[in-house]
């Protein structure tokens, strides 16, 4: 095949072929399952198949999924399922066509978690929460996360794709350097006679993870920027795996997706579960929601040949198929059929995250907060980059912009100032 940059005409055969079958491409159908076993009642999901949103003269849908794993109470899980969404939502600029929603949707979640964690300690709450946030639009997935429940891929072409990130400060070396640079002290708790225990923490709080939404009895450096990884799949589809901490410190991904191949999403989160006690017990809230993405089934022929039994498809579904007969031009000119990786960014720092390229720059408005979307004057914000060091030369007066309580919170989750967390009096 031509590398990259060449161009080769396209066989008149494959054209036909193409137009025959309709370029066109439709979206998959999706299917969830989710069980949970409860220990503390701190879980909580959103599971939302037909999200509208409008586009040209039309509607069109899309699919969200959201895992919240509460600690020291419900609040903030509560409160983060029943806002992110529109957080999220709002800061996504409208009349956009399909691709450049896509584009727009990284930058959109860092400011609608960020504003999700700035509008949740106005309420006074303490508790705090992970969150495993996914959207599906068509054939690409994006994934957000800050925490500990993490979400997985298995392509129904073979192939399993981590699509979170572990933000226990026992796993992420470099979350550790983040928080001691930024004024934070990470450490075991103290048995006494020098004896340290349990898993690494973050102190003032004590919290073992180094981003949430939520947690102001803790430091500012912890921090509700997710990390972000968008996908497009293949059009065979796959099967996602969201779970909690229950789950993935007793299974590995591996062994979660083998227990459940061949069933149907609901059943395939029940079994995940049931073995996550068997292997652990109940020491902890377990959750796991099962994301079937599948083709859309064919208009039937006028003679079609006897179908497939249903539990053989889900069966194939997930195994890695054997190539099909075609010819070798038709199959130089078919498109990839692997898992494309879109996007991905999990720095903290809202001047790296809120800094999006040309021309997905272009489609936020320059004097609008970019994080809680309230509009301001020319002046009036501060630039994302102020008081950053950065190999690339910016000014003052570079956009985008935030607003003083915005520019005040980036600053304390940069270590620049005190955090007001442990200032403000429990209820």
């Amino acid at each position: 095949m031509s590398s990259r940059g060449q161009y080769q005409p396209m066989p008149l055969s494959v054209l036909l072929k193409r137009e025959s079958s309709n370029e066109k491409i439709e979206k998959p159908e999706i299917v969830h399952g989710l069980a949970s076993q409860s220990k503390k009642g701190e879980d909580f999901t959103l599971l939302k198949t037909e999200c509208q949103r409008t586009m040209g003269n039309g509607v069109t849908t899309f699919s969200v999924f959201g895992l919240f794993d509460g600690h020291n109470g419900s609040a903030a899980a509560i409160y983060t399922k029943e806002n992110l969404l529109n957080n999220v939502l709002n800061a996504i600029p409208t009349d956009l066509n399909t691709d450049e929603w896509v584009a727009a949707l990284p930058r959109a979640l860092v400011s609608g978690f960020v504003k999700t964690d700035k509008d949740f300690h106005k309420i006074g709450k303490k508790s705090g929460t992970t969150v495993t946030f996914v959207i599906i639009e068509g054939w690409v997935i994006t994934i957000a996360s800050v925490g500990d429940s993490e979400c997985i891929f298995d392509s129904a072409n073979g192939g399993m794709y981590y699509l979170s990130a572990d933000h226990r400060l026992d796993c992420n070396e470099e979350e550790r350097e983040r928080i001691t640079a930024s004024g934070g002290d990470i450490g075991r708790l103290n048995a006494g006679c020098g004896t340290e225990i349990g898993p690494l923490r973050c102190w003032p709080g004590g919290l073992c993870l180094s981003r949430s939404i939520g947690d102001r009895d803790v430091g500012e450096f912890i921090v509700p920027v997710p990390y972000i990884k968008q996908i497009k799949m293949s059009t065979a589809g796959g099967r996602l795996i969201i779970s909690s901490d229950g789950v993935w410190d007793a299974l590995s991904a591996e062994a979660a997706l083998d227990f459940c191949r061949g069933m149907p999403p609901e059943a395939a989160a029940a079994q995940i579960v049931k073995e996550a006690l068997q292997a652990n017990g109940l020491r902890d809230d377990t959750t796991c929601i099962v994301i079937d993405i599948l083709p859309q089934e064919k208009p039937a022929a006028p003679s079609p040949p006897p179908k497939k039994p249903v539990k053989y498809l889900l069966m194939s579904l997930f195994r890695k198929k054997p190539s099909e007969s075609f010819s070798y031009k038709d199959k130089e000119y078919m498109e990839p059929d692997v898992v494309e990786e879109l996007f991905e960014e999990g720095s903290a720092l809202l001047s790296e995250r809120l800094n999006t390229k040309y021309p997905v720059c272009n489609m936020f408005k320059l004097f609008m907060c970019a994080v809680c979307q309230i509009e301001m004057k020319p002046g009036e914000g501060s630039s994302v980059h102020a008081g950053t060091s950065s190999l690339v030369k910016v000014c003052p007066w570079d956009g985008p912009f935030l607003c003083s309580s915005c520019q005040e919170k980036k600053e304390a989750m940069e270590g620049k100032r005190p955090s007001d967390r442990h200032c403000i009096d429990s209820d």
